[in-house]
């Protein structure tokens, strides 16, 4: 993956979800016959205006690009004329301020819900959930589950791939709940284990948590040969190629990719001896060290090389779930609904202390995720898209002074009152807002540039 993509696809993302959120804002806007001054995109120095609209409303895209505003007319902003009265935003009513606010929030969960409704109409590709040897002792183990068992459902919502599993399981190991799990075993018929999740810590919500538990996904028995090397990694620099034989690593044969693996990420920043053959023929011993990288917690050997793929195996293992243009969008408003509630969620247990700060990601991170699926694919992308636009809804709900959920907040208390709060009580509540935002902006960061450090 390219630090181009990965700009690009930041950029992009970025880009679609803050003109859709400030559109909303605008549209409403427009609708309650208030002026509309700005629409910008960005803050700070303009890059490109243009005037447009019987109003000449400025059209903008600033140099800061993490944001953006729809500036209003608004005589607490400035003188308004006399004829003009009428459109100012502070003249229009509670309802109608309350309804401009909340559009921009909505104007999200709309957009995400039409890219989920695409996406299930058109066919979302997904690994189906069949489950690899649960490690021994662990609780998928206890609970009885074995390897080739296929999840049919959990907690009564059926599952269809292993992302949708991932997904509900969460949900499951959040609450640290016991859940029942229906299973098709690979010998046939139905089976139904109990998988307990109350023993999970914060710690383990942190990394794997499905591996804590041992509920592993079941990996094709691949050669081990090299498919792909990536560009600057080690392997490349040791001089490993595409359709190198791994033979043995340290003296110790290799007959399966799963055994590089175990091998690499036993060895962080250790050097291994690699015996390979190329062309059916044996090559002079190659050393390789591997980059040492973090996960959950602990340092992984991680060499850059993956393997060679049979994709007509791995087809088998491929799913395409599809369903019609009703119940697509069903599901698209219940899952764009489900994610809210879980970010909430999520949210609230950060806060008392049940979820680490650690889970808080600042746009390093986004980015990342975003060049990491766009090098997946459109779906992959477009999943990208959605779930970062219900974040985005979501949080600019919250009422925070400077967000729109603050914002509502003023305006619910002015409804309560009968009286809108005074300019001094919206003054404090602004800088306590401010101050707030950036430190969880810094937190963000921090978590960023710690994961970056970390691998």
């Amino acid at each position: 993956m390219t630090l181009l993509t990965t700009l690009a696809a930041f950029v992009v993302a970025l880009g679609c979800l803050i003109v859709v959120h400030e559109y909303g804002h605008y549209l409403v806007a427009r609708a309650c016959g208030v002026k509309v001054l700005r629409f910008s995109i960005g803050f700070g120095r303009p890059l490109w205006t243009k005037r447009y609209g019987r109003d000449a409303t400025e059209w903008v895209i600033a140099a800061f690009p993490l944001g953006g505003y729809v500036k209003m007319l608004d005589e607490r902003e400035g003188p308004v004329a006399h004829e003009e009265l009428g459109r100012a935003f502070n003249r229009k009513s509670v309802w109608q301020r309350i309804a401009i606010v909340v559009a921009g929030p909505v104007a999200n969960f709309l957009l995400a819900i039409a890219l989920y409704w695409a996406l299930f109409s058109y066919g979302v590709p997904g690994l189906k959930p069949v489950l690899g040897a649960p490690p021994a002792g662990s609780a998928a183990q206890h609970a009885g589950f074995a390897a080739g068992d296929v999840l049919v459902t959990i907690g009564n919502e059926p599952v269809a791939t292993w992302q949708d599993a991932r997904w509900v399981l969460l949900q499951h190991a959040v609450q640290k709940s016991a859940v029942t799990i229906e299973v098709r075993p690979a010998a046939g018929g139905s089976a139904t284990r109990r998988l307990d999740l109350s023993g999970l810590t914060k710690d383990d919500l942190d990394s794997d948590f499905l591996l804590t538990v041992g509920l592993t996904r079941f990996q094709l028995q691949m050669k081990p040969v090299i498919g792909e090397v990536v560009s600057g990694s080690p392997a490349e620099r040791a001089g490993l190629r595409a359709d190198d034989e791994i033979v043995a690593i340290g003296n110790q044969r290799i007959e399966h990719w799963e055994e590089v693996v175990k091998r690499v990420r036993a060895h962080p920043g250790a050097p291994l001896v690699f015996e390979v053959r190329r062309g059916g023929a044996l090559l002079p011993a190659i050393a390789v060290t591997p980059d040492s990288v973090g996960e959950g917690g602990r340092k992984i050997g991680r060499i850059g090389a993956a393997p060679r793929i049979d994709r007509s195996a791995l087809a088998e293992l491929i799913v395409d779930v599809r369903y019609g243009p009703v119940e697509s969008l069903t599901r698209a408003v219940l899952k764009t609904w489900d994610t809210s509630v879980f970010s909430l969620r999520m949210l609230g247990k950060m806060i008392v202390g049940e979820v680490s700060l650690k889970n808080l990601s600042g746009p390093i991170t986004i980015a990342d995720y975003a060049g990491q699926s766009a090098q997946g694919g459109v779906a992959s992308y477009l999943l990208f898209l959605a779930l970062i636009s219900i974040s985005l809804g979501v949080l600019n709900l919250l009422p925070i002074p400077l967000l729109d959920g603050g914002h509502l907040m003023y305006y619910a208390i002015e409804i309560l009152k009968g009286r809108p709060l005074s300019d001094r009580a919206i003054e404090i509540g602004q800088q306590a807002g401010l101050v707030l935002l950036i430190t969880l902006m810094a937190f963000a960061l921090y978590n960023d540039i710690y994961r970056l450090i970390g691998g």
